[in-house]
């Protein structure tokens, strides 16, 4: 099971950058997607469930 998740995980920055070069995500929407992704990663070492401060994820 775990190795499904990591291979699924593995195909996420390929579907990115597909879907920058298809012109179905621009730019401002890669962003957000990065900015959610730090806001969520600081909300989890806030509360303590996260990696520890300076980790990358």
């Amino acid at each position: 099971m775990r190795a499904r998740v990591v291979e699924a995980e593995a195909q996420i920055p390929q579907a990115l950058a597909d879907a920058l070069r298809s012109g179905r995500m621009g730019y401002m929407d890669f962003q957000r997607l990065e900015n959610l992704r730090s806001d969520t990663e600081m909300r989890k070492g806030i509360a303590g469930d996260g990696p520890a401060p300076g980790a990358k994820a």
